[in-house]
């Protein structure tokens, strides 16, 4: 008899400000990426690889509470994420993605910034590689990384989105200094 391999519950989210695809495993959330990106196999290949399990389409209450939270975020009504997380990436990318979580709301750093904040200065490209192959889009905030011209870079959900999430929370911090 085969044995059954884990599985990572996944789950369809759409929003007005695009269309998500949700996964969890152990508990934990392991994706929060956009459904149409050009990079989504890629992602979704190396979160089975290295979770070592299979997507299957599944509620879960970490996805439930991500909904929740998402919703919340992009109403203007939550400023951080407080949920479970489990990243699938190599030691240097998981630098970089705990490197982003330090971007505090309504904030921007380079990628030159990022690369110095990991203290390897000369990988401004691969942090932008890595900055790329986040599979927990808004919750770990890549959206915050911008060129050091101040230009806004790459976003895995486009460039209008990502313009549109930096100004959802410049407004929201202006609004509360009210």
């Amino acid at each position: 008899m085969a044995k059954l391999r884990p599985q990572i519950s996944i789950q369809y989210f759409k929003h007005s400000y695009a269309e998500f695809i949700l996964g969890s495993y152990d508990n934990k959330l392991c994706l929060c990426d956009f459904h149409y990106r050009k990079l989504r196999s890629a992602v979704d290949d190396r979160i089975q690889k290295l979770l070592g399990a299979l997507f299957i389409e599944k509620n879960s209450d970490v996805i439930e509470t991500t909904k929740v939270q998402l919703n919340e975020y992009l109403s203007g009504a939550r400023t951080s994420f407080d949920l479970p997380l489990i990243t699938a990436g190599t030691p240097f990318q998981k630098s970089v993605w705990d490197a982003l979580q330090t971007i505090r709301y309504g904030e921007t750093l380079s990628y030159q910034d990022l690369a110095t904040t990991i203290g390897n200065v000369g990988a401004v490209r691969a942090v932008g590689t890595a900055n790329g192959a986040n599979a927990l889009a808004i919750i770990i905030p890549c959206h915050r990384v911008i060129a050091s011209d101040g230009s806004m870079g790459g976003y895995g959900g486009g460039l209008p989105l990502k313009k549109r999430l930096l100004t959802l929370e410049e407004k929201v911090l202006t609004y509360k200094k009210i």
